[in-house]
């Protein structure tokens, strides 16, 4: 099964004394980016929810955000905490006063708010917070993340394969304009020469030599031999489990330089629109596989 690296899931909770929300998105990228954005005054918050990200994606980029607040924190207002969160506020504009820095004035929500920021927490009280919101990370956020990118990959299968399927037709039939163009090479040189030396005796020796020559350098066996492996690799991806998408960036990489090739050599106008529809085919995979994991 696919895994795709777009995904979405957020999820709201609390325990007595604070709320929160969560979002976590994703979208694709070459490697795995991890942008996070939680409250780092949380001892050892941060490093714990990274390592569970990067243990569960191998690629995309993964931002998690977390908005903490306390609750009550516009109701039971007492002096002390108002007067502390004023002096922080005091201090941080004397700063920016000497930096000649002007600041944008400040309403009571915002005091409020520092004001639950300046209370510190015991360790056993920032300890408990801290489990009960990896409890819902582990529980909640992260198996849903994962059933939207899997449900994002199982729509991504069937198109994967199509393509793949319109690649291994593409290729038959190259092949059978191949052989066609093999047949008809021969009286097309012997035209051409009786076309430009029409009073001039033809080794046909020399002739025999001159095609079986041209038929080494046009023979296009091996690339469309090579097209057909690439077919069969990458549907064995598509349906095997596990990260696969660099593996089928690869194989894009692979599947065009054959496509190349074998317009270049094709030196038939039906083998050259063969190759050029493998070419847009080709193109219309790798963007499918721009987002599988």
């Amino acid at each position: 099964m696919t895994m795709s690296m777009t995904g979405f899931a957020s999820a709201t909770g609390g325990t007595p004394g604070w709320n929160w929300s969560w979002e976590l998105r994703g979208v694709n990228a070459r490697g795995l980016d991890l942008r996070l954005r939680v409250p780092d005054w949380i001892s050892g918050l941060e490093p714990a929810l990274r390592a569970r990200l990067q243990a569960a994606f191998s690629r995309g980029s993964v931002t998690l955000s977390l908005r903490l607040t306390r609750e009550g924190a516009a109701e039971g207002v007492d002096a002390a905490s108002i007067e502390r969160a004023l002096l922080q506020l005091k201090a941080v504009e004397q700063i920016a006063a000497r930096q000649g820095r002007q600041l944008a004035a400040l309403t009571a929500a915002d005091v409020l708010a520092l004001r639950g920021q300046s209370e510190p927490l015991a360790d056993e009280a920032m300890s408990v917070l801290a489990d009960s919101l990896l409890a819902q990370f582990d529980a909640g956020i992260l198996p849903a993340f994962l059933e939207t990118r899997a449900t994002e990959g199982r729509a991504l299968d069937p198109i994967l394969m199509q393509r793949l399927d319109e690649i291994a037709d593409l290729v038959s039939r190259a092949q059978e304009a191949a052989t066609a163009r093999q047949e008809s090479q021969g009286d097309h040189l012997r035209a051409a020469i009786d076309r430009v030396t029409a009073e001039v005796t033809i080794d046909e020796g020399r002739l025999a030599q001159e095609l079986a020559l041209l038929a080494v350098k046009q023979d296009i066996t091996e690339e469309l031999d090579r097209l057909r492996a690439h077919v069969d690799t990458a549907k064995a991806l598509v349906r095997g489990q596990g990260p696969k998408g660099r593996k089928l960036d690869f194989l894009m990489q692979e599947f065009n330089r054959e496509a190349n090739t074998l317009c270049s050599k094709s030196q038939d106008a039906s083998l050259t629109v063969v190759g050029l529809d493998l070419k847009s085919v080709i193109d219309q995979l790798r963007e499918q596989v721009q987002n599988v994991e």
